[in-house]
This record gives structure tokens, C-alpha cells and sequence, in this order.
């Protein structure tokens, strides 16, 4: 059987996992999951239900109704499929975000997601990024890297992401929401943020996207290839 490399890259919410993530795999031509997408897609459908994202037995009863599915689009980007329709950019609203923060929280929504990444991953060179890929889904990844960054850093770059989709919001509302968000993912019983033990840790604060990048990029030349790519 062939075997794949894996990549897990995890960290808190708006720490520009995803983009740095998308860069790599473009940069040495591997898949790329966002993991979080599909919690995303699936608080989504919880919050159009009208149910409460933390009730476990409630939300239970919705995943066989569920069809998620995500696809590569010609350009690489990972798009999500909801019961056919394509919510790659409903499910980046900051409602949605808490939606996936809660439903992410529940061990059986976890436990229903999981065998989707994994297989995933044995099936392709990838690059996952989440809160618990190092941790829990694919912890013999053959590079773990916990990326983080200030929460008033990363509160700046989701506003800045949000005007730019034309979605209203305050700096101290994202930073609430952040706040919140990181307390909820690394409190919660189930896979909780935190660094696997042998992550490489990575704090880009005061960094541009492109010195993140170069960051990023030599861990991974260093670490997989020993050598300048």
C-alpha cells in the first residue's frame, strides 16, 4: 500500500490555519482539509433546524439527516456540500462559527465526523488543519504544528475577513466572539485545543501573511524533506 504524508495543523480560531494551510499544499502539491468546514456546515444545519447546539440528543437526531460532503474545486479549494447545496460561504458567518463551536463540543458528533477525515487522510497526501488533528485525528501525522496568535491579533484579521465579504462587524464584537470561542474549544470534555506534545509551536503575532508562510514553510522543508524546496 502506498504511503502518504500527513501535515496536522491546529490552533484557535482566526489564527490563519486555513490560509496558511491552502499555501502549503499549493507550495508541495498536497490535498487540503479543512476540517472545521465540516463542523461548520453541520452548525449550520443545526442553527437552520432551530435547535440548540448544545443539546447532544437533539442534534443526534438531526446527523442521519445530514448529508455533508465536501469536493475539490478546479482551482483546489475545498468546497461543502450541505444536502446538495454548496454553503462553502454561509457557513463562514460569526454565527455559524458558534454554532460549530457548540455542536464540535459533543463527543458523538465527533465520533460521526471522525472516520470522513481519517479516511481522508489515508488516501492522499494532506494537510488538515483544526482543533484536534494532532490530538485525536490523525495523531501519527508525520508533522504536528499548533499555530496561534494574540486574540486581539486574530480578532483584527477575522474582522478584516468579514468586510471584505461585506459582513458588518465591530472589532470588539469579533474579539468577544473569539474569546468566547476559545474558551468553549479548549475547555469542552471532547478533544479539547490543545498542542500535541510533539507540535511544533508557532506564534505568528505581529507577523504578515508572508513571513508566516516563509515561517511555515521551512518547518515543513526542515521536518519532511531536510532540504530547501
Amino acid at each position: 500500500m502506498e504511503q502518504h504524508l500527513n501535515i496536522a495543523i491546529d490552533g484557535p480560531s482566526g489564527a490563519g490555519k486555513s490560509t496558511l494551510a491552502r499555501m502549503l499544499a499549493e507550495t508541495f502539491g498536497f490535498l487540503y482539509m479543512d476540517t472545521g468546514a465540516i463542523y461548520r456546515t453541520l452548525g449550520l444545519f443545526v442553527l437552520r433546524s432551530g435547535i440548540r447546539a448544545d443539546s447532544e440528543a437533539d442534534v443526534v437526531s438531526l446527523l442521519p439527516h445530514a448529508d455533508i460532503r465536501m469536493f475539490h474545486d478546479a482551482s483546489g479549494r475545498q468546497r461543502m456540500l450541505l444536502n446538495g447545496e454548496d454553503v462553502t460561504e454561509a457557513i463562514r458567518t460569526p454565527e455559524v462559527s458558534l454554532y460549530a463551536s457548540a455542536v464540535s463540543a459533543l463527543p458523538a458528533v465527533r465520533a460521526y465526523l471522525l472516520n470522513m477525515q481519517r479516511d481522508f487522510a489515508k488516501k492522499h497526501n494532506v494537510i488538515m488543519d483544526g482543533r484536534d488533528i494532532g490530538t485525536v485525528v490523525i495523531p501519527d501525522a508525520d508533522l504536528k504544528v499548533f499555530l496561534t496568535a494574540s486574540p486581539e491579533e486574530r480578532a483584527r484579521r477575522r474582522l478584516h475577513e468579514l468586510k471584505a465579504k461585506g459582513i458588518d462587524a465591530e472589532l470588539a464584537d469579533v474579539l468577544r466572539d473569539i474569546s468566547k470561542r476559545d474558551n468553549n474549544d479548549s475547555s469542552r470534555a471532547a478533544a479539547p485545543l490543545k498542542p500535541a506534545k510533539d507540535a511544533v509551536l508557532l506564534d505568528t503575532t505581529g507577523n504578515s501573511l508572508d513571513a508566516s508562510f516563509r515561517l511555515l514553510k521551512r518547518i515543513v522543508e526542515e521536518r519532511l524533506y531536510e532540504r530547501p524546496v
